[in-house]
């Protein structure tokens, strides 16, 4: 039987912490259970106290990303499940993630479903999410943002100056691992109604969801995001150039410009699949 470590990243989630960590306790497969306390006001540390699991707390809050990153270092075991603390994730759902990850993969992420989002906005950002890394990759992308995940801690620990801070830690790791080659599987999963109240600030994380986007693709391939924009600007120089040819008889510099900025971004895609290669080397 595979022994895992579960971390459990928390910032005032002293409900759903009530409520998930005696479950985890009676699966045979978790080894050991870390939360990591990113600064919370409430109850979360006197929780994982009563429940006698390790707590590791940040001295303020730096991010979901941060935590994880606190959590996986602390892990002892191989193979790590990283679960959110508001009680959307039923740690019943371990088992079918672990069969999945034993049958083969190096991450196996929990797949949501429409009802399974938090918001109309979550929903509609990470449909675009999905259909945009599946673009990219050229595989379909179940959801790219879950945060219930099994994954190879070995592996896992390669990227882990890649990840971010925040809440984008899921994109990255799951866009890394396809990149390097490593095989990502999804599982359908059920999601509950959440405790307490979300971090997430619908105007403030709109515009994260736009950098994302861009980060999505400078960690996968710059250069087909890049040789896209290129040929939108390509044809844009050439009809001009046909219109103003056929109107006025003349080649106008803004046709010249146009041409000229398909070729620039074409060269900086290049220029960043370079860069983005390097961070894959090993």
């Amino acid at each position: 039987m595979i022994k895992v470590s579960v971390v459990i990243p928390a910032k005032n989630e002293q409900a759903g912490l009530s409520r998930i960590l005696p479950e985890l306790k009676r699966i045979d497969a978790v080894n050991e259970i870390i939360v990591v306390d990113d600064g919370s006001s409430d109850d979360t540390i006197e929780v994982c106290q009563d429940n006698n699991v390790t707590c590791i707390s940040h001295p303020y809050s730096m991010g979901n990303g941060a935590a994880i990153k606190t959590g996986v270092r602390a892990a002892s075991c191989e193979v790590v499940v990283f679960m959110d603390a508001d009680g959307q994730h039923q740690p019943c759902e371990i088992s079918s993630l672990l069969d999945m990850y034993k049958s083969g993969y190096d991450l196996v992420v929990g797949a949501r479903d429409s009802s399974g989002q938090a918001s109309w906005f979550r929903h509609v950002a990470n449909g675009i999410y999905n259909k945009f890394a599946s673009w990219m990759t050229e595989r379909k992308i179940r959801d790219l943002t879950s945060g219930f995940r099994v994954v190879n801690r070995e592996k896992f620990l390669e990227f882990l100056y890649l990840l971010p801070n925040g809440f984008s830690y899921p994109t990255t790791s799951t866009m890394a691992f396809l990149r390097s080659g490593y095989s990502v599987g999804f599982k359908s999963i059920d999601v509950l109604k959440r405790e307490g109240k979300s971090h997430i600030n619908l105007f403030k994380d709109g515009i994260k969801f736009l950098l994302i986007i861009f980060k999505i693709a400078t960690l996968y391939s710059p250069l087909k995001l890049f040789s896209l924009l290129s040929v939108v600007f390509s044809l844009a120089g050439g009809s001009y150039y046909l219109y103003t040819f056929i109107t006025t008889g003349r080649f106008t510099n803004m046709g010249v410009l146009l041409l000229v900025t398909s070729v620039v971004i074409f060269l900086m895609g290049l220029i960043s699949e370079q860069i983005s290669t390097l961070y894959y080397k090993k």
